[in-house]
């Protein structure tokens, strides 16, 4: 008898022992080696002795010279591409393979070691009908079936990859984190529902809950959300955890608890000047205007540079009627190369209060002349002050 072994599965099978010259063969193209069992010495004997000591070089040179002395010798190609496949020389080991399964139709050693070789080559499209063809023949070999289920997975067959790979989680639990990489493929591919369903049943694993509470935050399902991203903040208490909390609590209209998350962020990063803006922003919608200025303001120190927080701190300022400090801000915005109308708008706004008419005048027209009646509320306003304006400095 002779062995085939399984590449990657650690398999080895017993083979029919060689038929009598005289018996039809088996069919023809399953000849085996005849060479082999009337030489104790022959190349394969020697290259199956070299294979059990791993040497591998010896190996691929004996199985090579039994190849040469017969071409039909399916076990001598099965071999010679093991011991290829071992030596690290998979593109040499590929045809190989490929004339076993020529000589040797369906044999599931070189089925599964092609279509693994080929997985591990990128061939993903070449693996899959030979791992599916082997994963037939051994439905309770898990490797083998997690190995088809992941050449569809890498094509991006995920429905016909899913039923495969919950039978090979189903035969080994370590197969079951495959499962994971579908439910991120799902969520890649859009297909929101089916990415949910799948990471429902992985809620042990670290950062489930969370990945989950943000998806299906980010999918409007913030009511739904909450529940995970609670359990996310309890098993891992970060900023992000507690700030994508907050988002669910106040899309589900809980401010009160939208304002405990948003301030235990602010307590664990306060120098995150986003976190800052965000808080603001919270603040500012709930009309809580100095509050918001606070935060706006502690941005900007940590980054001045942050235009939208010198924009949004000179409209707080503005509403709290602090003017010559609105103007600071609204001209520092402009210092950073913000030319929007509304900064022009409420810089103008904020000059004339403190009368400072001329260059609220000048403010108010550059603001008409980027609006381009897009605003024509505010450009109505803006014409009238300038109306206003013209008339007080004249009478000057």
């Amino acid at each position: 008898m002779f062995r085939m072994a399984c590449l990657f599965c650690s398999l080895a099978l017993a083979l029919p022992a060689q038929q009598k010259k005289s018996a039809p063969a088996k069919p023809p193209a399953a000849q085996s080696r005849p060479a082999a069992e009337s030489a104790p010495h022959a190349p394969s004997d020697e290259g199956m002795k070299a294979l059990e000591a791993k040497d591998y070089p010896s190996a691929i040179a004996a199985f090579e010279r039994a190849v040469a002395g017969d071409g039909n010798d399916y076990a001598a190609h099965f071999h010679l591409a093991l011991a290829q496949s071992l030596a690290g020389r998979d593109a040499e080991a590929v045809p190989h393979y490929r004339k076993t399964l020529e000589l040797k139709p369906g044999l599931y050693e070189a089925e599964i070691n092609l279509g693994l070789l080929l997985f591990r080559t990128k061939d993903y499209a070449g693996a899959e009908p030979l791992l599916k063809a082997a994963s037939e023949k051994k439905p309770g070999n898990p490797t083998a079936v997690a190995a088809y289920g992941r050449s569809l997975l890498e094509q991006n067959k995920l429905a016909e990859a899913e039923p495969v790979l919950r039978k090979a989680a189903g035969l080994d639990a370590s197969q079951k984190d495959t499962l994971l990489g579908l439910a991120q493929r799902y969520e890649d591919a859009k297909q929101v529902d089916q990415a949910i369903a799948l990471y429902k049943d992985f809620l042990d694993h670290p950062g489930v809950a969370e990945r989950l509470g943000n998806l299906m935050l980010s999918t409007g399902r913030a009511g739904e959300s909450i529940a995970f991203l609670e359990d996310a903040v309890k098993t891992s208490p970060t900023p992000a955890n507690h700030y994508a909390l907050a988002i669910a609590y106040l899309r589900n209209k809980d401010s009160a608890k939208a304002g405990e998350q948003f301030e235990r962020c602010i307590a664990m990063e306060p120098r995150n000047p986003q976190l800052r803006m965000s808080y603001g922003g919270f603040l500012r919608d709930q009309r809580k205007i100095a509050p918001a200025a606070q935060q706006y303001y502690a941005a900007v120190q940590i980054d001045p540079t942050l235009r939208e927080g010198w924009s949004e701190f000179g409209a707080m300022l503005l509403l709290l009627e602090q003017y010559p400090q609105a103007v600071a801000a609204f001209e520092k915005v402009q210092a950073l190369g913000d030319s929007r109308p509304a900064i022009y708008f409420f810089k103008a706004i904020a000059l004339d209060h403190i009368k400072q008419f001329k260059p609220a005048k000048e403010s108010y027209e550059k603001f008409l002349s980027l609006s381009e009646g897009k605003f024509p509320d505010e450009e109505f306003k803006a014409r009238q002050r300038i109306k206003v304006i013209e008339k007080e400095l004249a009478r000057r």
